[in-house]
């Protein structure tokens, strides 16, 4: 076998990502001439075809795809390397990579980075707003915060609460017809809720909000795109309570709560970096003020 190098795996990893050279050169910042042949020189290396051709792109041979999590993981390790070696283990500088839900990422989290950046200004926040629980122990991301207690026992976590969810609207598509009273009433009203069944829909529906997916008149399996809808008074959907309150959005229908446990959560390995640590405390710190 001839010699395979990093680059050319970032290329393969890239490129099976995105599903096209010109996809992958953007996200490398290479010229799309320069991926084609990182690609070439390692399917010449292993001696095999990772993709195939067609008209809507690239699309992974089956060793291709058996090779993906193999390169993903070397991603994250090169990724994590560089991560640690942003700072020394006791300054509070250097990267911290964060991953919370949608909501949570985009709605609350950037006033506690604010304020960790006036404190700590040498201190950069990688964040990811995804409802994928992103892998700490695999090094995705070095703090978490997750919707779900952890079970893995190589992890720190601090609860810090229930997050209760609502049933909203905006007032202005209030003024246009009555609040339903009872979630009979919800029937004569436009609903948002998501494009798919999951378990979090049917745990709503079970906690007493009995909406089905052919009711909604606007969908989206996007949580922020929901809370955008009712924001502009497209109809009547679930938001976080707090976010409800702030906002100015009228909770209805008081009877019905469904909580969310939040947690923090951190690679015991990272808890004694003293970015890392600082990152986890205010997190906790902050998140639990957003509670109160």
């Amino acid at each position: 076998m001839s010699q395979i190098d990093w680059e050319q795996q970032r290329a393969f990893l890239a490129v099976l990502e995105t599903g096209s050279l010109s996809g992958a050169a953007r996200r490398l910042n290479l010229a799309q001439p320069t991926v084609r042949t990182r690609i070439e020189a390692l399917e010449g290396a292993l001696g095999t075809p990772l993709f195939t051709r067609s008209p809507g792109g690239l699309h992974p041979t089956e060793r291709g795809r058996a090779l993906y999590e193999h390169a993903r993981a070397m991603q994250l390790a090169s990724d994590a390397f560089v991560r640690t070696a942003s700072a020394g283990p006791d300054e509070v500088a250097g990267t911290v990579r964060v991953t919370a839900s949608e909501v949570i990422a985009v709605e609350v989290l950037p006033r506690i980075f604010a304020d960790l950046a006036r404190q700590h200004p040498r201190l950069a926040i990688e964040l990811s707003p995804s409802n994928r629980n992103e892998d700490v122990l695999r090094r995705e991301a070095d703090v978490a915060v997750r919707m779900v207690p952890p079970r893995q026992e190589a992890l720190v976590a601090r609860r810090i609460g229930a997050v209760p969810l609502g049933v909203h609207a905006h007032p202005d598509y209030l003024a246009e017809r009555p609040a339903p009273i009872s979630t009979a009433d919800l029937s004569s009203h436009r609903i948002i809720g998501p494009e798919r069944d999951s378990p979090i829909l049917r745990a709503v529906q079970a906690a007493g909000f009995p909406i089905q997916l052919g009711d909604l008149s606007f969908r989206s399996d996007s949580d922020h795109a929901q809370l955008a809808a009712i924001r502009a008074g497209l109809g009547i959907g679930i938001c976080q309570v707090p976010i409800g309150a702030r906002d100015g959005l009228v909770r209805l229908l008081p009877d019905f709560r469904f909580d969310l446990e939040t947690w923090v959560v951190c690679h015991e390995d990272l808890r004694g970096l003293a970015r890392v640590r600082t990152v986890f405390d205010a997190l906790v710190t902050g998140l639990k003020a957003y509670l109160n």
